[in-house]
């Protein structure tokens, strides 16, 4: 596939130019706060050695002492941003990633301000029992998190930057932190940089995202903030060792429904025999022990077709209506129909696939005729599916969108297809070939979000390079979603309500 690559002055001057355009008035005056920084694990303070005013001075954890000016901090927040601050130190120096680093334990010293990106830090909240105004400190630059090397709760620990996460080690209390400008929250896309087909849902005080890895793991990551999820890992949840889906790990998706030990997870992937075969990619299913989305999983089904086990199958999802549970997906049979399929549980077929909406419009078979990931949305008594249509290879990848119209789901004609595509490329915003999307509630259940997948280069494939983004969407008068337009990467988006 060809792929674009700008250089990355020319990526940082149009994000600053974008930024700048769609930015709120900056205030008259910055918000500022002084605060000692308390590390969550072992209770050591953000300290400059010495009270030293030499450059490059490693900043460390060490222990608190009531009132030190070299722990005492002041945090000056960036105008035009909303969570985004430079930090300087009892020298009058700012913290800095060493060298401009993006590098795992790139060390964080105290350096001459100068306003790069190296000296920016988000102040991203992370819930932590029994505390209050508790934070990770991201690196604008490099995206990392900073904590004492090694994960160490020992004091005098030289201070570091690692991938950032909601465990301790990661996490400071600023405890004279001032709430300026931080009432509304706002994040970036891309929320993962090589992140095609995503899914994401928030439950328990968490995002969790789950997207393509196109090889023989399953991978998810967890932040308590949208704007976390673009620095949170990707954390391993389960190896595929079955000779039919060993490998290949596509299109996943994880939903809560009720099994015979009660609520679970139920994880949904699509995968094949290595080496890469299409021909033998199928749907298969886990299983979570408990109610954590990560899991532990274990393997539950191949979820094929009990009578038409005759071609591969791709893209799974689930409707549930009127009480009954479908899985939806796609197959050949010499374009890629969308099917249906009843299922008496979780991971296990009732009927054979029907097919429920075929490419005919020609905005659907631009570079191949093709209606895939189907996905579920249901608001007032009303039912849609919301598909991505034509071949991903090409700019023109978009949604379109069918609407239940009563009856039987099974059959087609209970199904009303949008004449035009509700969602697809933007030129003026860079955004081409948007799809394979999801749905997902506000923490406060408010406001409804979508998740996709898009290419920054009208030239950009079917491959990873393909970005997580996530937007909010509306409903119009006649009660039909109204997806808007895809935004550009970079322009700052107010996070979901209730974070």
């Amino acid at each position: 596939m060809t792929r674009s690559r700008c250089s990355a002055a020319l990526i940082a001057v149009l994000t600053m130019v974008v930024a700048f355009l769609v930015a709120p008035s900056p205030a008259s005056a910055a918000v500022a706060f002084t605060s000692a920084g308390v590390n969550q694990n072992g209770g050591n303070c953000l300290d400059l050695p010495g009270s030293s005013s030499v450059n490059g001075t490693q900043l460390r954890a060490f222990t608190c002492g009531a009132g030190a000016a070299n722990q005492s901090f002041g945090f000056t927040q960036i105008t035009g941003t909303t969570d985004t601050y430079t930090i300087s130190t009892q020298s009058g120096q700012c913290v800095d990633v060493y060298g401009a680093s993006t590098a795992d334990n790139a060390t964080i010293i105290q350096w001459p301000c100068h306003g790069g990106t190296n000296q920016q830090w988000r102040l991203v909240p992370v819930s932590v029992t029994g505390a209050d105004k508790t934070f990770n400190l991201v690196s604008v630059g490099s995206g990392k998190c900073v904590t004492p090397s090694g994960g160490s709760s020992a004091s005098d620990t030289g201070l570091v930057q690692l991938p950032c996460s909601a465990a301790n080690g990661r996490v400071w209390r600023l405890a004279g932190f001032s709430g300026g400008g931080t009432g509304t929250h706002t994040f970036t896309n891309p929320l993962s940089q090589h992140g095609p087909d995503p899914w994401l849902t928030y439950y328990n005080g968490y995002y969790y995202l789950a997207t393509t890895t196109w090889n023989s793991t399953i991978t998810m990551r967890k932040a308590p903030t949208l704007a976390g999820l673009a620095t949170a890992t990707d954390q391993v949840i389960f190896n595929l060792t079955r000779p039919s889906g060993a490998g290949t790990m596509w299109a996943p998706e994880f939903h809560l429904l009720d099994g015979p030990n009660g609520k679970r997870w139920y994880f949904y992937y699509t995968a094949g025999q290595e080496p890469y075969d299409l021909g033998t990619q199928r749907i298969h299913v886990l299983e979570s022990a408990g109610l954590d989305p990560m899991g532990p999983y274990s393997f539950k089904a191949d979820l094929l077709d009990p009578t038409q086990d005759n071609t591969w199958e791709l893209d799974p999802s689930i409707l549930q209506l009127n009480g009954n549970l479908y899985l939806l997906g796609t197959f050949y049979n010499g374009s890629q129909p969308m099917f249906i399929r009843p299922l008496s549980n979780p991971w296990t077929a009732s009927g054979s696939r029907r097919v429920l909406s075929s490419p005919t419009y020609s905005w659907e078979t631009v570079g191949g005729a093709v209606n895939e990931g189907a996905e579920v949305l249901q608001r007032g008594g009303k039912t849609f599916i919301v598909y991505s249509a034509s071949h991903c290879s090409t700019p023109d990848y978009k949604l379109g969108m069918l609407t239940y119209n009563g009856g039987d789901p099974l059959s087609s004609s209970s199904w009303v297809k949008s004449p035009n595509p509700v969602f697809q490329r933007s030129n003026a915003n860079g955004v081409y070939g948007p799809g394979h999307n999801g749905f997902f509630k506000s923490p406060d259940g408010t406001e409804d979000w979508m998740v996709y997948h898009a290419n920054s280069s009208a030239s950009g494939g079917c491959d990873m390079n393909r970005s997580t983004r996530a937007q909010k969407f509306t409903w119009n008068a006649d009660g039909t979603p109204n997806f808007g337009t895809p935004v550009a990467l970079g322009v700052p988006l107010t996070s979901p309500s209730g974070e």
